[in-house]
């Protein structure tokens, strides 16, 4: 019998029932029952007057609850809301409550929608480009459903495939929960400490003056890293989830053509990405419409006019969302790499290296073990880090905007656009990725066949970056104008062009390096025909070598996108100087991340088609079959390295906008002028080194944990060998459990180490720095050592990131090329040689460099959270 399967609940229930084989009408659920009417065990209840509900809301009605929080007709800075505008939110309060306190409390999607509908009247008093955007994720979320209903109505393959897939899903499940829970007691902790370290913070003038308060303050930053957090959770879970049921639909469809196959892995990929780059641009549109609302601020009307904050202050309230996205990201891809690679380290040295079996070979107990990493550390991990990407992005860009229109006093209506820009802009990117990934699903079959997968997917990117062009432009056209400044919205669709520009150079770049089309991989896997010792050598020169060509693309654009801004006509109305540079920057990095879920796809794509491979392998399938996934794996080699050097770039520009945003935070709060930072300053060069030196340690930890790991694995397939010889005759199977809990066990325990040195480190430098400066009589001399720290860890964590990402994606692919035939094909000693540069690549792709990206993120909004404990 089948293991039996554990689904999620909730949003995907109609998915759920769809995989079953059932429809609603026999599971008796159907999303559209609000009141549980249709659903089993439903009994009316009272829910006005529940009498023996705990809950003392249980029994309030709609417009009491609104009144309880101070969101009523009458209250706060809502006193002149017109009657029927509280009626609708008065009806989706109800509707909330009943569903989370009357009889059908698990009806987790109908409180998701009543509170979808909350937000989006209140996005409609806020601003029509929020409500937009909240519609377009809307839209992003059904097409999302869509693809997961493609993917799911295929067939899962034969039985002993089925099986397999089960084994894998319930590894990666049991590990997900575990890992998550682990982070969630983590990061409950670290909400802890934001809310008191924010109970005693200071404000600034004008966040006194428009009616914020300590306590409020704290709350709703501890409320956004809460939110910023269980999304980033939540984007990691759908990662996996599909990761877990495409790999055996893949497998099957590759029985009948690569053409099949590589749509159903595209399509799964694309599910995931779509659905988590609308949760993030949902979560921060979300949060920024509450907050505007909570404060009295509109598009229509400053504010401040009537005790409200301004527009200018509301994104410095997201912070914590992006803060919360990053801790939850770095924990997740620390853990994850760590599991994934230690296993595929086990299972090569001992299999592939000792014993001569081939790659997925049923008989290396460590196999599941490593089918299950690719899910908990490509899917799951790759999706939190581009969740987090992406939120603390647009909350900086929107951060640089509101400064930028505030020093050039623009009227709040076209500051508005200024502000919501990158929330707009990261909507479409949903929108222009749909049609990618239906582009290419529309190419005749029978020509697809004879193309190389890679351009396949190519083509979608090339439909999705055209239209993210046009959409770009008209976006720009219709937010960024301005009377006071005509051209300046040209001015910064140039900027964005520039982005793309360096995007699409990034993806190039990528692909030559680790493509064994092109030479440097060629030249690894040569190396090989003469050893392990300059097969090393030779991986390490190509890892240096591809660093320079990234490091010039993003010169030229920060650059270009600097200069462009500047010439953008808008200028401080104080000083009369040229503000727009820095915003040029944000609208470059959102050019570069405007095709983002269609990047995100290509990388689900990677492991989802690595998983098929090992299914097919595992199942016994024929030679043909396994050719099929061979080539789609070797793809996703190339697909996953494009990526990394994709999300490097990506995070460098943000790491940039980021720095920006502290700089101003801590001007805002001195009320002085804080815009250069002196290294020749004795303090601040150290603090710079300290920062450096942590990309480092940070880096030793990450490898050294893979290392530790992967030797209880190699010791443990070792023993199983020996003790049960029959393994290799396939005369009993191996024990694939007790690998799969031993790299579980060690990952969570080795995640730990790396992850408090990321958070702890600036916050001991920022602190220790400020007691320096205050003995010392150096005013600021906290808050200008964590800017120096900031500025040396980003340089030093960008290098070691793009050497780490691409040596490690050149030696997997050059033992790719031997495998196909080439020096001697598999079990040569050129090949012996291959897997072992690829063994030492592998922490350095999927463990240490990806965690890098998150690091030098999360560096940058630790500070912006914590940056009034660095001030005198």
């Amino acid at each position: 019998a089948r293991p039996a399967r554990r689904f999620a609940r909730g949003p995907m229930r109609d998915i759920r029932s769809r995989e079953s084989g059932m429809s609603n009408s026999q599971t008796g659920i159907s999303l559209l029952d609000v009141e549980g009417g249709n659903s089993p065990g439903y009994s009316a209840k009272n829910y006005a007057g529940n009498k023996t509900s705990p809950n003392p809301m249980a029994g309030m009605s709609g417009a009491a609850l609104l009144g309880t929080l101070g969101l009523g007709p009458g209250s706060g800075s809502g006193a002149g809301a017109h009657t029927a505008f509280h009626a609708h939110l008065e009806r989706l309060v109800l509707l909330l409550k009943r569903t989370l306190f009357g009889s059908n409390k698990s009806n987790a999607a109908t409180a998701a929608a009543a509170v979808f509908g909350a937000v989006l009247l209140v996005s409609l008093r806020v601003s029509f480009a929020v409500t937009f955007v909240l519609l377009a994720c809307l839209g992003s979320f059904a097409f999302a459903a869509f693809l997961a209903t493609w993917v799911l109505d295929k067939d899962e393959g034969s039985p002993d495939m089925r099986e397999i897939s089960d084994a894998i899903r319930a590894g990666a499940d049991g590990f997900f929960k575990t890992q998550y829970g682990l982070i969630g007691r983590l990061a409950g902790a670290t909400a802890a400490g934001i809310f008191v370290v924010y109970s005693f913070r200071r404000l600034t003038e004008a966040q006194i003056a428009a009616g914020f308060t300590r306590g409020s303050f704290a709350f709703l930053t501890t409320v956004s890293f809460v939110l910023g957090a269980g999304c980033s959770a939540l984007s990691g879970y759908v990662g996996m989830w599909v990761s877990v049921r495409a790999n055996v639909r893949v497998a099957g469809a590759a029985r009948r053509g690569a053409r099949e196959a590589l749509l159903v892995a595209l399509r799964a990929g694309g599910f995931a990405a779509v659905l988590v780059v609308a949760s993030a641009t949902a979560g921060v549109a979300s949060l920024y419409a509450v907050f505007a609302w909570l404060y009295g601020v509109s598009s229509s009307s400053s504010g401040t006019e009537n005790g409200g904050a301004s527009i200018h202050d509301i994104p410095l309230m997201l912070v914590g969302y992006g803060f919360g996205a990053s801790f939850v990201a770095l924990f997740a891809q620390l853990g994850g790499g760590i599991y994934t690679k230690a296993a595929d380290v086990g299972a090569d040295l001992v299999g592939k290296v000792e014993a001569g079996i081939p790659e997925d070979d049923p008989r290396n107990p460590a196999v599941i073990a490593d089918l299950v990493g690719d899910n908990v550390g490509d899917c799951s991990a790759r999706g939190a880090d581009l969740f987090e990407s992406i939120a603390a992005e647009v909350i900086s860009a929107m951060i640089l905007g509101g400064s930028m229109a505030r020093r050039a006093g623009l009227p709040n209506g076209v500051a508005s656009g200024f502000v919501a820009f990158p929330l707009v802009v990261h909507a479409l990117d949903c929108v222009v990725t749909a049609f990618g990934i239906l582009s290419v699903s529309s190419m005749p079959e029978r020509t697809n066949d004879k193309q190389d997968p890679y351009e396949i997917l190519k083509g979608g990117y090339h439909v999705a970056l055209g239209f993210s062009v046009v959409f770009f432009l008209a976006a720009s056209r219709f937010m960024l104008a301005s009377s006071s400044a005509p051209g300046a919205w040209f001015c910064f669709f140039q900027c964005g062009l520039i982005g793309m520009g360096a995007a699409y150079a990034f993806v190039f770049i990528a692909q030559y390096y680790t493509d064994y089309k092109y030479p440097p991989v060629r030249l690894i896997a040569a190396a090989s025909t003469t050893g392990h010792g300059t097969n090393i050598i030779a991986g390490v020169a190509v890892g240096m070598e591809s660093v320079a060509a990234p490091v010039l693309v993003i010169s030229v654009a920060i650059v270009a996108a600097y200069w462009r801004g500047q010439t953008a006509g808008l200028v401080d109305r104080e000083t009369n100087e040229a503000i727009g540079g820095l915003f040029g920057t944000a609208v470059a990095t959102m050019g570069m991340l405007s095709t983002a879920a269609y990047v995100l796809t290509m990388d689900v794509f990677g492991p989802i088609a690595d998983n098929a491979g090992g299914i097919v392998e595992m199942s016994d399938q024929p030679e043909a079959v396994r050719d099929v996934t061979d080539a789609l794996d070797a793809v996703g080699n190339t697909t996953k390295a494009t990526t990394k050097g994709y999300a490097i770039g990506s995070a460098a520009l943000a790491s940039f906008l980021l720095f920006s945003a502290f700089m101003d935070e801590v001007q805002a709060f001195t009320g002085k002028p804080f815009a250069v930072v002196d290294i020749a300053v004795p303090e601040v060069f150290v603090a710079g080194l300290l920062g450096s030196m942590l990309v480092y340690l940070f880096t030793s930890y990450a490898c050294a944990a893979v290392g530790r790991s992967a030797q209880e694995v190699v010791v443990e397939v070792r023993r199983q060998f020996a003790e049960k010889p029959g393994i290799m005759t396939r005369e009993c199977k191996p024990d694939y459990s007790r690998c799969v809990a031993i790299v579980a066990k060690s990952a969570l325990r080795e995640m730990l180490k790396p992850g408090v040195l990321a958070v702890g480190g600036p916050v001991v430098i920022g602190v220790a720095f400020r007691m320096v400066g205050a003995a010392t009589g150096q005013e600021l001399l906290g808050a200008r050592a964590v800017a120096g720290m900031l500025m040396f860890a980003t340089v030093a964590g960008i290098l070691m990131a793009l050497f780490l990402n691409t040596a490690g994606g050149a030696w997997d692919n050059a033992k790719k090329f031997v495998e196909t035939g080439a020096h001697g094909g598999k079990n040569s000693e050129a090949h012996k040689a291959a897997v072992t540069g690829d063994t030492v690549g592998d922490p350095f792709k999927d463990t240490a460099g990806p965690s890098i990206h998150v690091l030098i993120k999360m560096l940058a909004t630790i500070t912006l959270v914590m940056a009034p404990v660095f001030l005198d």
